[in-house]
């Protein structure tokens, strides 16, 4: 009786061996109902579905962004044109007055009334691209608009601007 004890001790250690394999096998198989695997079939198939919507949006975006790249670059070199084009009238009517003063055809008079005839048209040109003038001269001092660069003794009211050094202008 005792071997058959043991027969059937050494039995059962032969089916430990082999129990924790057979356990992990029936552990990585679930068993659910067919509509829930079906449900959960199309549910995978919707996931495929948004991550291909989420990857073609993405492309979307970055191509909409280089796009709006190079819009800028192309705004940012053709803005200015227009007024490159009007300014460059003014460098012709500057080259002009530089020969005539070159020549001496004309006197100093006539000289002075063509540059300040084409002043003129340049400081209309600016204004026509919403450029204006700073006016400080005879106005109290106002920091957000000027620097000082000293101070003199004058008859005019305290921290009144009496000279301009350099043209300000807003745009």
């Amino acid at each position: 009786m005792k071997q058959d004890h043991s027969a059937g001790h050494n039995h059962k250690k032969e089916e430990g061996a082999q129990a924790p394999e057979a356990d992990k096998a029936k552990e990585s198989l679930i068993t659910i109902p067919r509509e829930e695997y079906d449900r959960l079939l199309g549910e995978s198939a919707r996931n495929g579905e948004y991550q291909d919507k989420y990857l073609r949006l993405q492309a979307d975006f970055e191509n909409a962004r280089k796009r709006l790249e190079k819009q800028y670059q192309d705004f940012s070199k053709y803005a200015n044109e227009g007024i490159i084009l009007e300014l460059l009238n003014i460098l012709d009517d500057l080259e002009r007055a530089a020969q005539l003063a070159e020549n001496k055809g004309a006197n100093l008079d006539t000289f002075l009334k063509g540059v300040e005839m084409i002043l003129a048209h340049l400081y209309e040109m600016l204004k026509e691209h919403g450029l204006k003038p700073v006016e400080v001269v005879d106005k109290p001092f106002d920091p957000a608009t000027s620097e000082a660069l000293m101070q003199v003794e004058a008859d005019v009211p305290e921290h009144t601007v009496i000279e301009e050094l350099q043209k300000g202008y807003y745009l």
